[in-house]
């Protein structure tokens, strides 16, 4: 961040490029949330971490201009002054740094280095969790409808300022601002699609993740549809982009809602590849619809939103043996116990290797499916969900 204001040849791109790897933190902090918080809260922990962490980009929307201008009027040049305001947002991402060493624990029980040295935590192969990992269909379908939900969000924070600007005629900082409320709302919505995968969960168990997923995305790509219709009014467009930025957020957090169920011994690699999915998905939305001058960017948007609508279908096929689908129950006999153990051999299990995937599956009790007013589980006092 600190080397962008010094580029000045083709070469110095590098600088930027590897500057893009930071983006990688989002995975380690999902990753990070699913392992510190149980099945029962971790929609809601992701959806906080994740949207608040979106609610950067807004924020950079918002004042990174208005920086500009502060550094501009004490006497710098425009030339300097946007390399100098870059080095607040890298100053901060270095305390945030800093600060998640310093303070910050791997899992529950400690940090990996005393877990691996007290022989508390089995210290895997890359070759297993690889493995398991791009072998898991669940994780690829995740990684595609995320980057039809988070990755039309990027899409949009990079077209939309422009396009309030060109096709209405309004002021650039009004149109900054606007595209700005589109990413802030992450401070609510995606937690909110975190929070309603746990509320759904409670009531339906993973069916209910499912179907919440599928339903809330759906809407997105309804709302986004309605956005490049609507562009011969600036009130209209304006008032549904609000609502579609809500409906594709929440989708955000409805997806890290289901992918820490996915795998326990692949957790990490499965985040990744569900968090690449969104910014993959970003890059060919921008290159089919906004790239060039094939399509009007109303046009873009509507298509846009009917890829979204298209590419969220392949959620119903996800299934779990041990709490069912979208459509069809739960195989009989079937257990998360088992669902998890099967990600490790026997050798393994009898060594322990297992423990923390056994664990997760006692406390992932209430994804069972059951109907709404079978919605409590009524455990003993001094019993857990292993014992009930």
């Amino acid at each position: 961040m600190y080397c962008s204001a010094i580029i000045d040849s083709a070469s110095s791109y590098l600088v930027r490029f590897f500057t893009g790897f930071s983006l990688a933190s989002f995975v380690s902090t999902q990753f990070w949330m699913s392992s510190m918080f149980s099945p029962p809260k971790v929609g809601l922990a992701n959806g906080v971490a994740g949207g608040w962490g979106n609610l950067g980009g807004g924020a950079v929307q918002l004042l990174m201009p208005l920086v500009f201008e502060a550094i501009r009027k004490i006497g710098s040049t425009p030339f300097t002054a946007w390399r100098v305001a870059f080095f607040i947002p890298g100053l901060m991402q270095t305390c945030s740094a800093i600060a998640v060493l310093a303070f910050g624990q791997d899992m529950p029980d400690g940090n990996y280095r005393k877990l691996h040295k007290s022989g508390d935590m089995h210290k895997d192969s890359f070759g297993n969790v690889f493995r398991h990992a791009v072998t898991s269909y669940r994780g690829w379908i995740l990684a595609l409808t995320y980057g039809y939900c988070f990755g039309v969000e990027l899409a949009v924070d990079n077209i939309i300022a422009q396009y309030f600007f060109d096709r209405f005629g309004v002021k650039l900082s009004t149109a900054g601002f606007i595209a700005a409320s589109f990413g802030m709302a992450n401070i609510v919505s995606r937690p909110g699609g975190g929070l309603l995968s746990d509320w759904l969960s409670s009531r339906f168990g993973m069916r209910g993740r499912l179907w919440g997923l599928w339903v809330v995305q759906t809407i997105g790509g309804v709302l986004c549809v309605v956005l490049g219709v609507v562009d011969y009014s600036f009130g209209a467009s304006v008032a549904v982009m609000i609502l579609f930025s809500f409906f594709v957020q929440a989708a955000c957090g409805l997806t890290f809602g289901i992918v820490p169920f996915v795998s326990r011994r692949s957790l990490g690699l499965i985040s990744g590849m569900t968090g690449g999915g969104g910014s993959v998905g970003a890059v060919l939305t921008q290159l089919i619809f906004f790239h060039g001058s094939k399509y009007r960017t109303e046009t873009g948007i509507k298509y846009m939103g009917l890829m979204t609508i298209a590419c969220t279908l392949p959620i119903t096929l996800i299934y779990f043996p041990q709490w069912g689908g979208m459509f069809v129950g739960p195989r009989p006999g079937a257990t998360a116990e088992d669902y998890y153990n099967r990600e490790w051999t026997a050798e393994e299990r009898d060594k322990g290797y297992n423990t923390g995937s056994v664990r997760f599956a006692e406390n992932s009790v209430r994804e069972e499916w059951r109907s709404g007013s079978q919605s409590k589980h009524t455990v003993p006092v001094g019993s857990s969900p292993a014992n009930v």
